[in-house]
């Protein structure tokens, strides 16, 4: 199975940087979760918070990493940055990832904790949060 197929022609250690990059991002559970939480809807960093159960500065810096990693993007929503899915870049080389994690861990507790608060998760404006 290939999982890279690039449209251009790509040095060999560019590819290499972007896999090592790839498999690193998946290499931690929180951002396992967080992939989990964003293959159910897209989130803001709020959401993520309150759906894991995880500060603010631990959502943000995960979510920089899964984007980095081309697993997901961001779009400003009014006040909120909204984290998704990447589905461009799903089809290429992650394709077979996402899949395979989209179908795997589905009776895992922890992540079905991590849905049940992510279906009472709500977008916190700013004077929500306390200075």
């Amino acid at each position: 199975m290939h999982i890279f197929k690039y449209k251009y022609n790509v040095t060999y250690f560019t590819a290499m940087k972007n896999f090592v990059r790839l498999f690193k991002a998946l290499s931690d559970e929180t951002r396992i979760r967080i992939l989990k939480v964003l293959l159910e809807k897209e989130c803001c960093v709020c959401e993520v918070m309150q759906a894991l159960d995880i500060s603010q500065s631990r959502a943000s810096r995960n979510l920089g990493i899964l984007e980095d990693a081309g697993f997901i993007k961001s779009k400003r929503d009014g006040l909120w940055i909204v984290y998704s899915i990447d589905e461009q870049r799903i089809k290429s080389y992650t394709a077979p990832l996402i899949e395979l994690l989209r179908n795997s861990l589905v009776n895992e507790e922890t992540l079905l904790q991590d849905r049940k608060r992510l279906s009472h998760a709500v977008r916190v404006g700013p004077k929500a949060i306390p200075k």
